[in-house]
């Protein structure tokens, strides 16, 4: 793995850590501001073109699995 492959793993892994955890104060607390806005800026991450250009990945795709993992189908 070259280190630029290295640098985007971990920036979408970051990324991911934080929805989740983003979500689940959410499903605990629906009115926190804070996690309503990490939930908004990694979802907005993992539409843009950068989040294209580090990974093969449906931004999409993670999205839906990730609300799938917190809340269930």
């Amino acid at each position: 793995m070259t280190p630029y492959e290295s640098l985007a793993n971990a920036i979408i892994i970051q990324a991911v850590k934080d929805y989740r955890t983003a979500l689940k104060t959410l499903k605990r607390n629906p009115d926190n501001m804070s996690a309503t806005d990490t939930v908004n800026e990694v979802e907005r991450f993992l539409r843009s073109q950068w989040y294209t250009a580090l990974s093969d990945v449906s931004g999409e795709y993670l999205i839906r699995k990730l609300k799938q993992e917190v809340y269930g189908s």
